[in-house]
């Protein structure tokens, strides 16, 4: 048996969690009908449950909000209903759960969009990037600029889905303000040429991100909110000119507001993590409240990164894919299963639910 701080069960506000291992959201694009969470996902998620905090693949908080086919949303009755079967399972798995909010912005295409309409971002700037739709990968659609009177409403979309989410049983909600969407597009002035009251200046371009932030923690409690940032990646398309100035900032209002948490993708995401220069540090000195960190982890750097306090939780993504037991082989030191990334985006139990446990890979043949 393995000794390491991953291992040590971690008060995350209200609740206690087992262990310092998070289940990062994955996107899987598995919905069925309605945009309803598929009932393998019970199982998937209920398998994952000995992770201390699992978060869920991103669900849009509106239809608009939506950028791939097949992703859950968490808008509907039926969504909810949906939902409160994984959270039910987690929940007599002993596990945790938060559900994350996503709002796609410009990473869209019209096929997804209401009476094929453009997706909306802070500025008509396509994004060079790709989407999946119609079952294959198509670039992202010509966007259309959010106008002034239409903020409010995207507020209260993610407002309305961190309440439904609490309805569908979920123990906290994480905001996606990262990879290059909506809350992240408006921030990075790569993206957002605005010259009104949410653009230009750093105080003015995270100003949405902010109020998303304050709204939801308003609904569902501060101690129930998290967020997800990516200060330098380039996923999506999407840049920033001087992100230090950018986030240290937005770190300083989401401190102000108490959130639970941020969870922070350290590089690119799924991709080099000292790809732009950017002091992580800083952010971990101006947050008070728990510091997730993201991006390339294996156990070796987790253990590294937890005594050396740089952080304290350690979300892994591809690992949980493959291995719904992944605290255990840790703890044993086990081999790992490899995923397999042709399974990761659509399909069914293959790639999903059929990844074996230790004691199921060991079982002698009948």
């Amino acid at each position: 048996m393995t000794a390491s701080k991953l291992f040590e069960s971690y008060k995350l506000g209200p609740i206690t969690l087992a262990n310092r291992a998070v289940m990062a959201p994955l996107t899987r694009n598995r919905a069925v009908a309605g945009l309803v969470p598929n009932p393998l996902a019970v199982d998937y998620y209920g398998q994952r449950a000995s992770a201390g905090l699992l978060i869920t693949e991103a669900s849009q908080v509106s239809q608009q909000g939506q950028g791939y086919q097949d992703t859950p949303g968490i808008y509907s009755k039926e969504q909810i209903a949906g939902w409160r079967k994984v959270t039910g399972r987690v929940h007599e798995r002993g596990g945790k759960i938060f559900l994350q909010l996503w709002h796609v912005g410009r990473i869209s295409h019209v096929d997804l969009q209401e009476n094929g309409q453009a997706p909306v971002a802070p500025s008509a700037i396509r994004a060079k990037g790709k989407t999946f739709v119609g079952g294959t990968f198509a670039d992202v659609s010509e966007p259309r600029a959010l106008e002034l009177s239409e903020i409010p409403g995207i507020v209260d979309s993610f407002k309305r889905g961190a309440s439904n989410a609490i309805e569908a049983g979920f123990d906290g909600v994480e905001i996606h303000g990262a990879n290059g969407y909506l809350l992240d597009q408006f921030a990075k002035d790569g993206s957002n040429k605005r010259t009104d009251a949410y653009g230009g200046s750093i105080e003015n371009r995270a100003k949405l991100m902010l109020e998303v932030s304050k709204a939801v923690s308003s609904a569902v409690g501060a101690e129930r909110t998290g967020i997800r940032i990516s200060p330098v990646t380039p996923a999506n398309d999407v840049s920033d000119s001087n992100p230090q100035p950018l986030f240290d900032h937005i770190v300083d209002g989401l401190n102000a507001l108490k959130l639970v948490y941020i969870h922070v993708i350290e590089g690119a995401t799924g991709g080099p993590r000292d790809i732009a220069p950017f002091d992580y540090d800083s952010l971990r000195k101006r947050f008070k409240g728990t510091y997730i960190a993201n991006n390339g982890y294996d156990f070796k750097l987790a253990n590294e990164q937890l005594n050396a306090n740089k952080a304290d939780l350690i979300a892994f993504g591809k690992l949980f894919i493959s291995n719904p037991d992944l605290v255990e082989r840790l703890k044993l030191g086990a081999s790992l299963n490899e995923p397999d990334k042709a399974t990761f985006y659509g399909g069914g139990a293959k790639g999903y639910t059929d990844y074996p446990k230790l004691a199921e890979a060991k079982a002698p043949a009948a």
